[in-house]
């Protein structure tokens, strides 16, 4: 089995309407591109402001380039992105 990485996004204050606009294509590239193992946005005061990716990748340097890529952060939605691997113990 390839390593996995979290990728957590947080969004820039007050990007919402950026998510929303961009959801369909977020979603599309992760079904597209076949290594995101689980995926949700993270939630603040009952509104999306993030997203908790897993991916399976080949190296960090793979899921630094899928993150790089994803049309969330080509919308500019993205305060900052952490891409750091993650050892799955439970569940």
């Amino acid at each position: 089995m390839m390593p996995l990485f979290a990728v957590i996004c947080r969004d820039k204050p007050g990007a919402l309407q950026t998510r929303l606009d961009t959801r369909e294509a977020h979603l599309g590239f992760i079904r597209d591109s076949g290594i995101v193992r689980m995926a949700g946005p993270l939630i603040e005061d009952g509104e999306m402001r993030g997203s908790l990716l897993i991916l399976e990748a080949d190296d960090l340097a793979a899921a630094r380039d899928w993150a790089a890529n994803d049309p969330y952060k080509a919308a500019g939605l993205f305060d900052s992105v952490e891409v750091i691997e993650w050892k799955k113990v439970i569940g």
